[in-house]
């Protein structure tokens, strides 16, 4: 596995928009207290052009987006990327990319949503190390969540050990003057979903977003299997993120991937809190997941503190993960091997 360089204060951050733009008032008002947090930080920042907009979900032409990505790569000043926003389109730029201009310009990427799109195929393609954690809009709250200074601590090289919250929060935060902290208002509880004591997992990990990770699947941009096989002998954590999928959209979507052979060198499986809890058929997400993956017989974890629903971990792709998770707490850490 391929680890770019860590930042260091002085550093320049490179900001594109390779999903949806920032024009929502109270987000372009985050938007400007990121970029003054992030120089009162010491880290000075450049925005794409095409960040402040937004056509019917795409900040700009697909062939713009992966042109304006581009640039920041071979800018040799950039010394990491943080995707301005999610959205619901960016697979669209995934047959624009010039892959080589990323691999001879190693530096991090970070996202999540749906720039997992980048993320996942960047690392299972390239065998490049990439980061799921906020959105550059997310650095505009004030003060920082621990989180955030935890991502900021993992972008400057010093990987820590992030242990599970106290509170997460159960309804998104509406953005005003949008510098709003979390509404924290709901005790974090991470489960074992076989009611382990204790779970200790230690592996490769990689994974991302559900709903983007299932449209990537089966594509010429999936690189799955030859991710797993180079690191079978390290065995795979994987992890998910589910925005939209319903219980019955997240079981078809298990379904498929068990039957793919995604879970071949499988040591463990850990969730995110699901942003959406909808069933036709009154089946919870707990359900689904242990209806679809109880039959792996490996250990799994649910309601864990990364993904749609804050404050989230920061989490490397393709590094070797520890997981533990024991009485509703749990923590996460990572080697760069």
């Amino acid at each position: 596995m391929i680890y770019p360089k860590f930042i260091s204060k002085g550093d320049l951050i490179g900001v594109p928009a390779p999903s949806d733009g920032v024009t929502d008032i109270g987000k372009v008002k985050r938007l400007e207290y990121a970029l003054k947090n992030l120089a009162d930080k010491g880290y000075k920042v450049v925005e794409t052009k095409s960040v402040r907009k937004s056509i019917k979900g795409r900040s700009t032409e697909s062939i713009e987006q992966a042109k304006e990505l581009e640039s920041l790569y071979l800018d040799k000043d950039i010394k990491a990327i943080i995707c301005a926003a999610g959205g619901d389109f960016l697979i669209e730029i995934l047959p624009y990319i010039n892959y080589d201009i990323i691999k001879d310009n190693l530096k991090w990427l970070q996202g999540y949503s749906d720039p997992t799109g980048l993320l996942y195929t960047i690392t299972t393609r390239l065998d490049i190390a990439t980061i799921y954690g906020s959105n550059f809009c997310e650095f505009g709250m004030n003060p920082w969540h621990k989180s955030l200074l935890d991502n900021l601590k993992i972008l400057e090289g010093n990987i820590i050990e992030q242990v599970s919250f106290d509170k997460y929060e159960s309804s998104h935060t509406k953005y005003i003057n949008g510098d709003e902290t979390y509404t924290l208002d709901k005790k974090v509880l991470w489960e074992n979903l076989n009611n382990e004591k204790e779970i200790n997992i230690t592996g490769r990990i990689i994974g991302g977003c559900i709903d983007i990770l299932s449209e990537i699947f089966g594509t010429k941009f999936d690189y799955t299997k030859e991710f797993l096989e180079k690191y079978k002998e390290d065995g795979i954590i994987w992890y998910f993120d589910n925005c939209e999928f319903s219980s019955e959209g997240l079981i078809r979507i298990l379904w498929k991937m068990k039957n793919m052979d995604y879970f071949k060198y499988c040591k463990g499986i850990i969730f995110g809190r699901s942003a959406t809890e909808t069933s036709y058929y009154d089946i919870s997400f707990k359900e689904a997941v242990k209806h679809s993956l109880e039959e792996l017989n490996v250990p799994i974890i649910i309601n864990a503190d990364f993904g749609h629903v804050a404050p989230r971990m920061t989490i490397i792709n393709g590094s070797i993960a520890n997981i533990k998770s024991t009485d509703g707490k749990g923590s996460i850490s990572f080697k760069l091997e």
